[in-house]
């Protein structure tokens, strides 16, 4: 086979450019688009993890249905170097000509699609109209997560617990500042959950404890559980598994198979399998019958590939339009 020159180097965008031209509405519609198509098996394959000693490599590939561009993101730590910690890159191919497009620091990107891939879901399965929010977490997952619900429901109230007074005080008065939405930090998770519409759960304890209880959801509440994504973590009791009557999984194997939320709601007798359908399912309409009948709703994430390359399709498209998008000064050789 032959080798030829790219000619059209890949850009880059910053996490300062993706950033600037990020909009919830726009992230929320294209995922939703997404995940209304036919996906097939090999689409969006469950991540990957390599690993030697204490330094790990995980990657989440993807080509999104009716997308221009499809690829993977990257994400690793060497725990034993100097000062370990996580960089997140994704790449792009473009379908139009077979070339790597793009790199994007994808930092804040992984963030943004998770929020708008929760919001997604939630806009199908919470009423509409006017609700109290009800958060435990104050980190930068619980802060995307509340402004992107922000987009998708006329929030009247949010309520924030976290374990250190001057976080959750802090995260009430940005998401007040930033949104408009009046917010107040509660003394506890239970106040915080307590007669909450929509319920974000969004941080799991040191000891790996649950932080969420069935008993404190008020009938009707959607529930939405992000922080527990590997066995060994937990976040959610298996009450709350129990009283869910609906379980949506944005990978519905690996949610059930590889998170400990699921894994310990198994193991206490709750068959979490058979109340349980996919995002695909979900957007698609084909659970509509099921959602309306549900008093108890649960959306359930670890976190996929398709989710990545969906947003950093749409960040790319609108910084190239800004000018925001950096040419690297790069070619690579392609095999033809």
């Amino acid at each position: 086979m032959s080798l030829s020159s790219n000619a059209d180097g890949p850009v880059f965008v910053s996490g300062e450019a993706a950033r600037a031209v990020f909009r919830w509405p726009d992230a929320i519609a294209a995922l939703q688009s997404a995940y209304a198509q036919p996906l097939e098996a090999l689409a969006a394959p469950p991540r990957s993890i390599a690993q030697s000693g204490r330094t790990w490599l995980r990657s989440l590939p993807a080509v999104p249905p009716g997308g221009r561009y499809y690829g993977a993101k990257l994400m690793g730590m060497a725990m034993a170097s100097a000062k370990p910690g996580v960089e997140y890159v994704v790449v792009l191919f473009d379908r139009e000509t077979s070339r790597i497009a793009a790199f994007l620091d994808a930092n804040l990107l992984t963030g943004f699609r998770t929020a708008a891939t929760s919001a997604a879901a939630l806009d199908r399965l919470a009423p509409h109209g006017p609700a109290r929010l009800g958060v435990v977490g104050s980190g930068l997952e619980a802060s995307m997560h509340a402004r992107a619900f922000a987009s998708v429901r006329p929030l009247d109230e949010v309520i924030v617990f976290s374990p250190t007074p001057a976080r959750r005080e802090e995260f009430a008065a940005a998401m007040t500042r930033d949104t408009g939405v009046p917010a107040r930090a509660a003394s506890s998770a239970q106040d915080a959950v307590a007669g909450a519409d929509i319920v974000l759960a969004a941080a799991r304890s040191h000891g790996e404890v649950p932080t969420l209880f069935g008993d404190w959801l008020k009938p009707g509440a959607a529930v939405v559980s992000v922080g527990s994504t590997i066995p060994q973590q937990r976040e959610i009791d298996v009450s709350v598994a129990a009283r869910a009557d609906l379980i949506v999984c944005d990978m519905l194997e690996e949610v059930l198979e590889e998170t400990g939320d699921m894994i310990a709601a198994r193991q206490a007798g709750i068959d979490v399998g058979a109340k349980s359908y996919s995002l695909h399912a979900l957007i698609s309409g084909e659970i509509d019958a099921l959602v309306a009948a549900a008093h108890q709703p649960m959306f359930k994430s670890v976190g996929g590939g398709l989710q990545d390359i969906v947003v950093a399709e749409m960040i790319l498209t609108k910084a190239l339009e800004a000018g925001l998008a950096q040419p690297m000064p790069i070619a690579f050789e392609t095999k033809l």
